[in-house]
């Protein structure tokens, strides 16, 4: 791996630190693993740092655990692999918990979000020769744009920062799924005009001179919800204790992670061949929030990704009010009902605590987007309003 031999040498005092200390003491509270071996499905991107950097740092040998982290090549792939059982848990985006539990687009299987991954960390990025020519969403009008899959942030996000500008995202643009590792080439032969992708393919267009970032996605939602780690109910009701315990080291590592000053040593434990198999440079520009937009800028926000494990309920009174406004869910939506199923937030405050992070004590809050405020008790009303103000 490429990593420095000062990293190489206090992560691995710290694993064995860990493993021989924290471990028994994690496993004395919880009870030991029914499976100590595991096998957790993840897409080479940044929003899976707190996933990766517990195997690459030592968070999972530090709760006793010996994770193999498979690397797989787009969303599809992953869901297919969740449906077969062939994983023990996985790298999921927010709403694909949400929609396996549903059966929308594929086979129902009943899938618990455990924690979130991260938050903010998308960017809308396009061609370099579409600088000075798209200022706002409507400028987006009639262009080519890609997602990593239906059933993701980044495709609600995109239809609703088009949608609130009067661009109707079935009919004024072409949305297209492509799986990440796919879409700086095909913005590179001008297949796509642009994408909303997760990081850190928009700060890889920009380092290879394709494409610039029109836009971060924390300007369309601050702190909104990204990718999360999620197991199957089948493999949570046989391995309780395991997986309490690789939530624990996962969360453990968001928390890790929130702090900035760990940003340069996690980026350069999570770029090598085996992990994100990018430029270290790319990776630690997304993580420190210290970039290069594209079109001769650099910028700094602190926050362009950051690390929040909390699952708000209110991430899926939200998701599920944009699954049904776009027609993904056809049916009456029971918002209290999927969330209290799919979402796991009871487990995960109880987990902070014992790994010492302050959580709130509630499961909603009201939040404010680009065009407007949604607060989840009224999420039915939301949806009725949207339909009446936007495209």
């Amino acid at each position: 791996m490429n990593i420095d031999r000062r990293t190489f040498l206090s992560s691995a005092a710290l694993t064995a630190t860990w493993t021989a200390v924290g471990g028994a003491e994690a496993m004395a509270a919880t009870g030991a693993p029914e499976k100590k071996s595991l096998k957790i499905g993840f897409i080479p991107i940044t929003c899976a740092t707190p996933l990766i950097m517990a195997k690459s740092l030592g968070f999972y040998a530090k709760y006793g655990l010996d994770v193999e982290l498979v690397k797989l090549p787009g969303w599809a792939a992953l869901r297919d692999k969740a449906i077969s059982g062939e994983l023990d848990a996985f790298h999921m985006l927010s709403p694909m918990p949400i929609a396996l539990s549903l059966g929308l687009g594929s086979a129902k299987v009943p899938m618990k979000l455990a924690s979130i991954e991260n938050i903010n960390g998308q960017a809308i990025t396009l061609s370099k020769s579409l600088i000075g020519k798209v200022k706002t969403a409507k400028d987006l009008k009639g262009l080519r744009l890609g997602v990593p899959f239906d059933y993701s942030m980044h495709n609600l996000l995109l239809r609703y920062y088009l949608a609130g500008a009067g661009v109707n995202p079935d009919k004024d643009v072409q949305i297209r799924i492509l799986p990440p590792p796919d879409m700086v080439a095909k913005l590179s032969v001008g297949d796509i005009d642009g994408f909303l992708a997760p990081d850190p393919v928009n700060q890889r267009a920009v380092f290879e001179g394709v494409g610039y970032i029109h836009l971060l996605t924390s300007d369309i939602w601050q702190n909104h919800p990204c990718c999360a780690f999620a197991a199957s109910a089948e493999f949570i009701e046989k391995n309780p204790n395991t997986f309490k315990l690789v939530n624990k080291a996962i969360i453990d590592a968001a928390h890790y992670a929130h702090g900035p000053e760990h940003r340069s040593e996690i980026a350069r434990s999570i770029s090598p061949k085996e992990f994100l198999n990018q430029p270290e440079p790319v990776v630690a520009a997304v993580l420190t929030g210290s970039f290069d937009d594209g079109k001769g800028g650099h910028l700094t926000v602190p926050n362009r990704i950051d690390f929040s494990p909390y699952p708000w309920h209110t991430y899926s009174y939200w998701i599920l009010t944009q699954l049904q406004r776009w027609g993904y869910i056809k049916s009456t939506v029971d918002y209290e009902g999927v969330s209290k199923d799919v979402f796991l937030t009871d487990t995960a405050r109880e987990i902070a605590k014992e790994v010492g992070f302050k959580v709130p004590d509630n499961n909603f809050e009201t939040i404010k987007l680009m065009y407007d405020k949604f607060d989840p008790r009224y999420a039915g009303e939301y949806v009725a309003k949207q339909k009446r103000l936007f495209a």
